[in-house]
């Protein structure tokens, strides 16, 4: 029942958030006096002391391999930006049901009061024994690259950043199809991408890796090329791989004429001015939340396929098609890493299952679609098995 004293009472969202979204449930009965002695002592120290003797006993007699630890420091959560390790507990047990939904993996939310690399680097790698996977979350940039690079190298589980690499593989997934709707090819498409940070980069990123050659990012100060004097060492890598190969520089109109599909992550508004001078039967992709970039309404007069981050609109570009087969799979097949052919065909999956019904209103699954699950976790697997990085 609901406190009718607490702020906000009756108010449906608050009232869903009561007591938070999670809870432990056990697995194997407790019914006397029997189970009590297997399930804890004196049973349970035959387990310990086979794992102790073989920590490979782990992945079977344990529930680790299947937990997943969703961890934040609170500096980038959602839109909201930053708010805090306490704030930010009500999306890390979101973010934990949706793996148990949609993955049946088990996801814990941790939640590090610091914001300090050292300090979030040296805890994950502690906590790390307890857990199966690391799911960064909502930890701002930069400070998000060397975070999941030192942990990927430290840690023999898979480490994923999902603002990253989820984004990214929904992306490349709707791309996937607009790219087949429209006629065109990755090799012949000019791509902008607006949005220099976490899921900017990788996005850029899963782009190449498919095959898109014309490529240019943008930040607030234009192109992201090394003709600048502003840029970062994260962003000089990405104006190497993107600007520089193209020869491309200036700002968003020289960004914007022309060019075959818009990727928007950053917010901001994209003036409609220069969306008209896209090429003829664009691709609008807008992810912003709540505002998209550039307003579905407005996309429509010039782009043959629209997709937002919103649930409200079609084609929504949402990171639950992604993360919770990419871990089931990744834990299915036990990988000790995720590997950039792991995400590829994540998208790739996640593209097929579109199928006949392709349409410029339908060019990614609906996230309750009961097929993603296996169908990414299969493809998943099979690119662990095939990059080599599986227990033996």
């Amino acid at each position: 029942m609901t406190d009718t004293t607490l702020p906000y009472a009756g108010d449906p969202t608050f009232d869903l958030h009561l007591g938070g979204k999670l809870e432990v449930a056990a697995t194997v009965p407790l019914d006397g006096r029997e189970d009590l002695s297997m399930a804890y002592t004196p049973g349970v120290a035959r387990v310990c002391m086979a794992i102790h003797e073989d920590p490979a006993m782990t992945q079977h007699y344990t529930w680790v391999p299947n937990t997943v630890a969703v961890v934040t420091d609170g500096t980038a959560v959602l839109g909201l930006g930053d708010i805090g390790p306490s704030a930010a507990m009500p999306v890390m047990e979101g973010k934990a049901i949706l793996f148990k939904e949609f993955g049946g993996v088990d996801g814990i939310p941790i939640c590090l009061d610091t914001t300090d690399p050292d300090e979030i680097v040296e805890t994950v790698v502690r906590l790390a024994p307890s857990f199966g996977g690391i799911n960064l979350e909502d930890i701002s940039a930069p400070r998000c690259f060397e975070i999941e690079e030192r942990l990927k190298a430290l840690l023999d589980i898979p480490v994923f950043h999902d603002d990253q690499h989820g984004t990214a593989v929904v992306t490349l997934a709707a791309l996937v199809n607009a790219l087949k709707l429209t006629g065109r090819t990755p090799e012949t498409t000019r791509v902008v991408i607006s949005g220099a940070g976490a899921a900017g980069v990788a996005v850029s990123k899963i782009l190449l890796g498919y095959g898109i050659k014309d490529l240019v990012v943008l930040d607030r100060n234009g192109i992201v090329s090394s003709t600048r004097t502003d840029l970062t060492p994260v962003k000089a890598a990405l104006a190497a791989s993107t600007a520089d190969v193209t020869g491309r520089s200036g700002g968003m109109a020289e960004a914007f004429d022309g060019a075959d599909v818009f990727i928007g992550v950053s917010g901001g508004t994209i003036p409609e001015e220069l969306v008209a001078t896209m090429a003829p039967q664009s691709i609008i992709f807008a992810m912003a939340n709540p505002t998209p970039e550039v307003h579905p309404d407005v996309a429509h007069r010039y782009a043959a396929v629209v997709a937002t981050g919103r649930s409200d609109y079609p084609n929504q570009i949402n990171n639950v098609l992604a993360f919770p087969g990419i871990f089931r799979g990744a834990i299915d097949a036990r990988a000790t890493k995720i590997t950039e052919g792991m995400k590829l065909a994540a998208a790739h999956a996640l593209a097929e299952l579109v199928g006949e019904e392709l349409a410029p209103e339908l060019v990614i699954p609906n996230p309750f679609d009961p097929r993603i699950r296996d169908a990414v976790a299969t493809a998943v697997a099979e690119a662990a098995r095939a990059d080599g990085v599986i227990r033996v």
